[in-house]
């Protein structure tokens, strides 16, 4: 008897691992169909409101005059959604992170909608946190009617993996999201016993997601041409004025908050929003608008067609546009709007010293963003990473995310409590 319970003890962590590869894949590719399908109805719903309807008016499609009307109608209809749905759609955005625990289900048809609502309209925000929010509600509640006996980290770690390996196309970025965001207990065996489930099913979102939509996020800058010493400082200051820049939004968040609130009504309230994110697209043009991802590649598609004081100011009033989008009620996510920070800034960095290469300029801005708004440094660091095709880069990021980090460290967080104040 005591033999068959060692036995059993020695090969129950690798049974165990084994039965959950099953669930891993079928969460992580269901992940990545739930983004898929909101991103692509987004795209539509784009395509109508900033196409079709203007040019059926004969008004220009990102004149100063359809972005305010734009903005401020998007803000006018999530604050309905929101008053009217069951759950508000969801609660406080400036309250939650990139992985919480599991809403109740019947939030997520609302949360849905007002998501496509926000990245139809223009709204400066992405789609990680509520997607995320929806993967792991869904993931939850049909796990634990399948599988009770295993618990609520399980299904919060693989849908938060899957969704974030789908949104990044690789398990990699899954991975570290995980380790930063889960406590690990024992040794490096426990840390891979923990990560094997949502590794499989990052890697399970992340090739669906590549299967069917082909995402990149490569900017396809000019090659790096090799370190040397003056780009040690130059990466080091970038990053540090990226994380400045950052904290400045984070700063910013409870003042906001706190103004918004006192029209104690999501309908004033996200279209207030809505104006001043109409007002700011009016102001620094319409890149600015929306969650950045595809506005990043059409500024790296042309470095030299800004100047330096055009790159800042896109870089500042998409700060003030995420400030805004956060704090007033609509519900998205903060790290792609970040990154449309850090590129404009590292494009500023380089306009300004042209001796600075643009592949190592724009990942270390975007570093420093990313560190200050998240606070998670292996997705800072990868996000960054993978912006540039050159490994050269990496081990420079990896010492400017040093000073870039002592800035960020013990401040105030991009998230608040239900009393406003923020987390530290």
């Amino acid at each position: 008897m005591a033999s068959d319970s060692v036995a059993l003890a020695r090969t129950t962590p690798a049974r165990r691992l084994l039965l959950l590869i099953v669930p891993a894949l079928v969460v992580g590719m269901a992940s990545a169909l739930v983004l898929l399908a909101v991103s692509l109805l987004a795209e539509q719903l784009q395509d109508v409101l900033w196409k079709t309807l203007p040019d059926a008016l004969s008004i220009g499609r990102y004149s100063s005059p359809w972005m305010i009307v734009m903005l401020t109608a998007t803000g006018l209809a999530v604050g309905l959604v929101v008053r009217t749905v069951h759950g508000h759609a969801g609660p406080d955005p400036a309250t939650t992170g990139l992985v919480d625990p599991p809403l109740p289900p019947d939030v997520i048809p609302g949360l849905l909608v007002v998501t496509v609502l926000g990245l139809a309209g223009g709204v400066s925000l992405g789609p990680e946190s509520p997607i995320t929010a929806a993967n792991i509600a869904l993931a939850f509640w049909l796990g634990r009617r399948a599988a009770p006996d295993n618990t609520a980290g399980l299904w919060i770690a693989l849908a938060s993996a899957g969704t974030i390996g789908a949104l990044f196309g690789t398990p990699v970025a899954a991975a570290l999201i995980v380790a930063e965001s889960f406590t690990t207990g024992g040794g490096p065996a426990a840390l891979w016993d923990r990560l094997f489930a949502p590794l499989a099913a990052g890697a399970a979102g992340a090739l669906t997601m590549t299967l069917l939509a082909h995402p990149s996020f490569d900017l396809s800058l000019p090659p790096y041409p090799g370190a040397h010493w003056g780009d040690l400082l130059s990466s080091t200051v970038i990053a540090s004025a990226g994380a400045v820049l950052g904290l400045a939004a984070v700063y910013a968040v409870p003042h906001a908050h706190r103004a918004f609130r006192a029209l104690r009504h999501p309908v004033p309230m996200l279209t207030a929003g809505g104006l001043l994110l109409g007002l700011l697209g009016a102001l620094g043009g319409h890149l600015t608008l929306f969650k950045g991802l595809d506005e990043v590649k059409e500024l790296s598609a042309d470095p030299s067609g800004w100047s330096a004081g055009q790159f800042a100011a896109m870089a500042v009033v998409k700060t003030a546009a995420l400030v805004i989008a956060t704090t007033c009620g609509f519900r998205g996510g903060r790290i792609f709007p970040s990154v449309f920070v850090g590129v404009a800034l590292g494009m500023c960095a380089h306009a300004l010293v042209d001796t600075v290469p643009l592949a190592l300029a724009v990942p270390s801005a975007v570093l420093g963003v990313l560190l200050a708004v998240t606070r998670q440094g292996w997705l800072s660091l990868f996000t960054a990473a993978v912006l540039v095709s050159d490994s050269g880069v990496l081990p420079l990021l990896c010492v400017a995310s040093l000073p870039a980090w002592l800035l960020v460290t013990g401040r105030p967080q991009m998230q608040l409590h239900a009393d406003g104040t923020p987390l530290k």
